[in-house]
């Protein structure tokens, strides 16, 4: 497998990796995918939001609490970006521009990889082929052989440009396809297996009634919950072994902002703002119009955030959004910079980890919050990068090899790239420990399992 990089620490388990040999698959190889059979599932979802107190005991796992982290599944090539249709290219070509792409970011051209290619039928037209049913399937097999009580959407639930896109397409028709259609095998398995969603930059792209329109189209599913509002938190778990979930809306976090994108320096580095701004290579990072908060709903999302956390009585404090706080892509530093220094005070004083995709890959960092933290005698922070739901992306290996060197709080444990794949999630009561397993597809659509790596932390917060 291209672009591995494993550095194992944090109590990793000596794991082979090796696949998962399924106790049963059953209706899931029937793949019933809304794509193919046109089935549309409507529901009624009366889930209370704010706080949802369930039990969700498992006499097998006595009390602990076992979920799946996706992020950026909402991609399919029945809804392409315009540019890919406007400017068609050929496999050859498509193959050639990626790569020249890759080589003028400064990555190894002897890491160069890219996505499998998808072509149309009966043209030259070539495109990115996408994962979210292989990874469907792939999480149903997890389920079948361990617990799954519920699952965590990470955003980018609908590609390239949201709900009420001006593309002509259905919007009921779009989200059944791109956000329920690759997890009804799942939900076959498991018909009651709630999914948390949070939103993410392309959930945003076409307009603020875009966004009403996933929000009401989730409040209409059985298997979804999403406020409307973008952000939210929900208790799941019996007393004393349970688990407080904060969802943020990163992106209006990230529209509340000023900041710009730097190019990097030629060894990975990052490049210098006051340079660039002279030079005129640093971009302004603009929200569309409709991005932008009102009425300081932001600086409200923050407020809430800081005060949830310090007041939460429960065990466990986990939050997640779509946006990275730290990854080695190597495009998305800007945004991590900002995002850190908003979220992190209350971050690192009162959660457990911090989960998110945006990055197309998967990856474990830890930030032992020393910068936030005076004299800290917690653990360092999981930041756990779940974003290959659908698409996949390489990692820039220069620009990991300057973060570890520029940022003594940030360590990067584990990471591979250009692969489909999910994370699963233990949160153990006995041991106080928070287990993660990142898991991969094959590219060949079978979704087949193969566990890539498995790690343990011990619970941080009070």
């Amino acid at each position: 497998m291209k672009n591995q990089d494993v550095t194992p620490t944090v109590r990793q388990k000596d794991v082979l990796l090796k696949a998962i040999k399924p106790k049963k698959l059953s209706l899931v190889m029937l793949s019933l995918s809304l794509l193919s059979l046109g089935i549309i599932a409507s529901c009624s979802n009366t889930q209370s939001i704010d706080s949802v107190d369930k039990n969700i005991t498992d006499k097998t796992a006595t009390n602990n609490i076992n979920f799946l982290a996706f992020g950026d599944g909402g991609y399919h090539v029945d809804y392409p970006k315009k540019k890919h249709i406007e400017n068609p290219r050929n496999k050859a070509d498509f193959i050639i521009h990626e790569k020249e792409d890759w080589v003028a970011e400064y990555r190894p051209e002897s890491e160069f990889d890219h996505a499998p290619i998808y072509v149309y039928p009966n043209t030259n037209t070539a495109t990115e082929q996408g994962g979210a049913e292989a990874v469907g399937l792939a999480m149903t097999e997890v389920c079948i052989n361990k617990p799954c009580q519920f699952a965590i959407q990470l955003g980018d639930n609908i590609y390239p440009d949201g709900a009420g896109a001006d593309d002509g397409k259905d919007d009921q028709k779009r989200m059944n396809d791109l956000i329920l259609s690759p997890l009804m095998p799942l939900f076959t398995e498991h018909p009651d297996l709630m999914v948390y969603s949070a939103l993410g930059n392309h959930d945003w792209k076409s307009s603020r009634q875009g966004v009403a329109l996933q929000t009401q189209w989730m409040a209409e599913q059985k298997n979804f919950t999403l406020d409307e509002q973008g952000y939210y938190k929900y208790t799941l778990g019996s007393k004393g072994n349970d688990v407080e979930f904060f969802v943020l809306d990163t992106n209006m976090l990230l529209s509340g902002q000023t900041f710009h994108e730097v190019p990097l320096n030629s060894d990975g580095s990052e490049g210098e703002l006051t340079k660039a701004l002279k030079d005129g290579s640093a971009e302004l990072e603009q929200a569309d119009l409709h991005e932008l908060p009102i009425k300081g709903e932001d600086e409200q999302q923050l407020a809430w955030l800081a005060k949830g956390l310090k007041n939460s009585t429960a065990k466990w404090k986990v939050v997640y959004g779509h946006h990275i706080l730290w990854s080695i892509g190597g495009s998305k530093y800007s945004e991590g910079h900002v995002l850190r220094d908003l979220l992190l005070p209350s971050l690192c004083q009162y959660a457990d980890a911090y989960i998110a995709g945006h990055e197309h890959d998967l990856e474990l960092i830890t930030d032992d919050c020393s910068n936030y933290i005076a004299d800290n005698t917690r653990p360092p922070l999981p930041l756990i990068i779940s974003g290959a739901a659908a698409k996949m992306r390489g990692k820039h290996s220069p620009f990991a090899e300057q973060q570890a060197k520029r940022y003594p709080q940030y360590k990067l444990h584990w990471s591979q790239s250009f692969v489909w794949g999910f994370a699963h999630i233990e949160l153990n009561n006995q041991d106080d420990a928070l287990n993660v397993e990142f898991y991969t597809t094959p590219r060949n659509l079978s979704g087949k399992t193969e566990l890539a790596a498995q790690f343990s932390f011990d619970k941080r917060s009070d």
